[in-house]
């Protein structure tokens, strides 16, 4: 299913999963040190906050239509 056929309610609810997510990879991010691991939570976080920003995105076009 492409995020554009996503409701409301269901952006919201994986709005929440990625902002859980983000939080417990800055927490990993802050426990582990070496570059292999540094750099691989580097890379899990760009992915999620690429996902959040899509999703807060399509969020504010479903709000602007309501």
């Amino acid at each position: 299913m492409s995020i554009e056929d996503l409701s409301l309610e269901e952006v919201e609810r994986r709005i929440q999963i990625v902002e859980d997510n983000l939080r417990e990879l800055m927490e990993q991010a802050a426990a582990f040190s070496g570059a292999a691991d540094e750099e691989r939570n580097a890379n899990r976080i760009a992915d999620q906050q690429e996902k959040l920003d899509a999703l807060m995105a399509r969020r504010a076009e479903l709000l602007e239509q309501a």
